[in-house]
């Protein structure tokens, strides 16, 4: 016969009643934490949409269809620095990408141990280096690389080729947005390579033993395995890497030239969103100047919304053909 003591007899509350309060103010907690965030975000945007409001009434759509940039004047236009921005982070991440998605694979599958520590490492130091420190190396060593080689190189392979001949003509500066594009490249390399590199480690291995089982080549098991499996992982590699070339100010104010000027030449001198602002907005005298630079930065806000939406909307449509 069994025993019951008089603590078993005594009612007690559930252990989750105990808990109850604290889960609800941890509830509440992680809620306010996230309003939080909407309402910076929300904040941040009409900050800029008030301030670009003068330039905008002004200017109306010429303001992003010129290209004009007359501070005496007060005559504005951002075509030029909105098509540096797009042009440069274009290059810099059709350059960048498939380097480090190949850094990631490497480090994954053919990199003896002994070395991925070190390779690793290594990448994670780039990722931690400021950008002005790009921006120096750039402008006192590459550029001069870039001028006495590459460039003149890119100039007499070139000519005389259709369309690819204004695509790289013009003197070797150095400087311009070709150099600001591989500076960029360099940049976003560390930080698509180690979210790459991350997310394929995720993959399971008996998945990869099973594709070298058929005969699988690593080339054809990263293809039609890794990537798949991790699309969701890279894409969001990739964005982050895009977000920081979009974005990127002093390292490309060093070595782009901050020209206001459209040139067929990637080799020429141009500026960006960033660069514009950086430039110029200590020297802003007047409310259009000022209302000007404020919708550049507008305008780069709603570049990035626009970019990062389009990414999401393409994982969505991809993990719904994968389902």
């Amino acid at each position: 016969m069994a025993v019951t003591t008089p603590a078993e007899a005594s009612p007690r509350k559930p252990v989750s009643r105990w808990f109850a309060p604290t889960d609800k103010f941890f509830h509440g907690l992680t809620f306010a934490a996230a309003v939080t965030v909407l309402l910076l975000l929300g904040g941040v945007i009409v900050a800029l949409i008030e301030g670009a409001i003068p330039a905008l009434a002004k200017f109306g759509f010429g303001f992003v269809s010129t290209q004009a940039w007359n501070p005496v004047k007060e005559n504005f236009g951002a075509l030029a620095p909105i098509s540096g921005t797009l042009i440069t982070s274009f290059i810099a991440m059709l350059i960048g990408v498939p380097i480090s998605i190949g850094i990631a694979i490497f480090l994954t599958e053919i990199c003896p141990l002994w070395l991925r520590r070190p390779i690793g490492t290594a990448i994670e130091l780039l990722a931690g280096i400021p950008s002005i420190i790009y921006g120096i190396w750039g402008l006192f060593v590459f550029a001069p690389f870039m001028q006495r080689h590459v460039q003149p190189a890119l100039i007499n392979a070139f000519s005389g080729v259709p369309v690819l001949e204004n695509l790289f003509a013009g003197p070797p500066y150095g400087i311009g947005i070709l150099t600001a594009s591989l500076i960029l490249a360099i940049m976003i390399l560390p930080f698509i390579t180690a979210v790459t590199r991350d997310v394929f480690e995720t993959v399971p291995p008996v998945l990869k033993e099973a594709a070298y089982g058929l005969g699988c080549t690593t080339w054809e098991v990263a293809r039609s395995v890794m990537l798949p499996y991790t699309r969701v992982g890279v894409v969001g590699g990739i964005m982050l890497g895009l977000g920081r070339a979009l974005g990127e100010t002093m390292a490309v104010t060093f070595v782009i030239g901050n020209a206001h000027k459209i040139q067929a030449s990637i080799l020429g001198p141009g500026t960006t969103i960033s660069a514009t602002i950086a430039n110029e907005f200590t020297e802003a005298v007047g409310d259009i100047y000022t209302s000007s630079l404020v919708a550049l930065g507008l305008i780069l806000f709603f570049i990035t919304f626009v970019v990062l939406a389009a990414a999401r909307i393409m994982l969505l449509r991809t993990n719904v053909k994968g389902a």
